[in-house]
């Protein structure tokens, strides 16, 4: 749920019904650390890995739930704005760790990076979110 209009009250995470289905859970939330895990089962595509489009979706909501949170300690809200990713290699089972940490925490932008890293902690993806931020309305 998001505070009110004018409120710097720090933002809460709130699962949406995708990060629900694809088993998203959240293990930390900070202005300065958002970290999540989501089980490999359930989010593999048809060769029996994990697919690209589930750890863009989960790397976003980190990325995005990040600035949020940022964004709430000045009254505003964020929203998306650019998001890409490099795959570095795939997971058949297992639970990954999505970690968005910022790079740059403005008044107007915020960008973070995300990491997807398996059990082994080793890095399976690297994405990078811009996200721009708004005044809340009343």
């Amino acid at each position: 749920m998001t505070p009110e209009a004018g409120s710097t009250e720090l933002w809460k995470i709130t699962l949406g019904e995708l990060d629900e289905k694809m088993g998203v859970k959240i293990v930390e939330e900070s202005v300065d650390r958002v970290v999540a895990t989501m089980p490999v089962a359930g989010n593999r595509q048809s060769f029996g890995l994990l697919h690209g489009g589930a750890s863009l979706a989960v790397g976003e909501a980190v990325g995005s739930w990040a600035a949020v949170i940022h964004a709430s300690t000045l009254g505003k809200t964020a929203v998306g704005v650019d998001v890409s990713a490099t795959h570095h290699r795939s997971a058949r089972e297992g639970t990954i760790t999505i970690t968005a940490t910022p790079i740059h925490l403005g008044g107007t932008l915020t960008t973070h990076e995300v990491l997807i890293t398996n059990d082994a902690g080793q890095r399976l993806c690297t994405l990078r979110i811009t996200n721009l931020l708004l005044d809340r309305k009343a």
